[in-house]
Formats: structure tokens, sequence, C-alpha cells
């Protein structure tokens, strides 16, 4: 065999092997192009609007009803505090001018600190409700957030976002991927069974 010979035949292999990687190298990046189609098309997403849920929920309203209750109890309390207080004030003006310097000085002294103390007691209030409204608001969310995240793995959802009109986390989104009335209407039922199966529970413990 000649030398030209056995380089021609060894191009031609060589040629053939590069022929063939080629062809693999195509065929990789068509599957991997196939696959990541596929991915997009087997991506499930949705978004909600967190503000209007956060509205519309039953629990939301609940725990609203459960706070003006008990800021209005303590308004009641505090209303009457200063009431009392108040009748203090102006029995001590209808009495000063016949006082002591000494009982003047003494019943102004226990009357500044009786408004300390009904300072102190309305702040206290205030505190109270604020931290009482902003746990249950912690909870609120919390609960929202694990009922969507159950949702979504039941309902093969890979994403569902939150967006509002202050956030604005979706800048566009199709209508039918907005999920919130059906979330919403998911997310009542599943309180008011909540709430009724606790309130079972109450009366059998009171029986």
């Amino acid at each position: 065999m000649g030398l030209s010979k056995v380089r021609r035949e060894y191009f031609h292999i060589f040629a053939s092997k590069l022929k063939t990687k080629k062809k693999m190298k195509k065929i990789v990046v068509s599957i991997v192009f196939t696959l990541m189609l596929v991915s997009c098309t087997q991506t499930k997403m949705g978004y909600v609007d967190v503000e209007e849920i956060l509205k519309e929920y039953k629990g939301t309203k609940e725990a609203e009803k459960e706070i003006n209750k008990k800021s209005a109890e303590m308004k009641g309390q505090l209303d009457q505090l200063a009431s009392e207080y108040q009748a203090k004030v102006n029995d001590y003006y209808a009495k000063a001018q016949k006082m002591s310097t000494k009982a003047r000085q003494e019943a102004e002294g226990n009357l500044m600190k009786e408004q300390d103390v009904l300072k102190q007691r309305q702040q206290q209030a205030q505190i109270e409700v604020q931290n009482d409204g902003q746990e249950k608001m912690t909870e609120i969310n919390e609960n929202i957030a694990d009922f969507v995240a159950d949702y979504a793995k039941s309902n093969g959802y890979t994403y569902i976002l939150g967006t509002s009109e202050q956030t604005r986390t979706v800048l566009y989104g199709d209508s039918k991927s907005d999920i919130t009335d059906i979330i919403l209407d998911a997310l009542n039922d599943s309180y008011k069974k909540e709430t009724s199966a606790s309130n079972k529970e109450e009366e059998k413990t009171e029986e």
C-alpha cells in the first residue's frame, strides 16, 4: 500500500470521525433544546393579589373584630378611669379656696400622680392592642402562606406569585393565571371548616 493511499484512508477515517462528532453535537443540542421546551410547558404558574386576599379572608375579618372588641373594652375602662380622675379634679377646684396651703399641695401632688398613672395605662393599652394586632396579622400571613404552598403542591403549580398595587411583583400576567378568587374561595372554605370543627370541640368540652 502506497504512502499516498494510506494518507487518503487516514484522512477519510478522520473526516468520518469529525462528521460523527458534529452529528452527535447536533443531537445533544437538539435534546437539550427539546428538554427546555418540555420543562417550560410543564411549568405551571399562577399569581394572586395579596391585598385582596388579606382584605376578603374571613380569618382577617374575624381578627379585626376581635381586635376592635378588645380595643373598645380597653377604651371603656380608660374612659371610666379618666372620668373618675376628672371628678377628683373638679372636686379639688371646688374646695381649693377653703384648703390650707399644705392641703392644696398634697391634693395637687396626688392628682399629678394619678394623672401619670392614667397616662401610663393609656400607653400600655395602646401598645397591647398594637402587639396583639401584629401577632394576629403574623399568624394570618403564615396561615395564608402555608395554605397557598399546600394548594400549589396539590394542584401541580411550580410557582404561585404574590403581587399587589404597591409591590407590583407581577408587572404583567395573563388573566387566566390570576387565581386570586380561586385561592380566596378555597381559603375561606378551609377556615369555615376549621372554625366549625373548633366550635364543636368547645361544645363537647363544655358538656
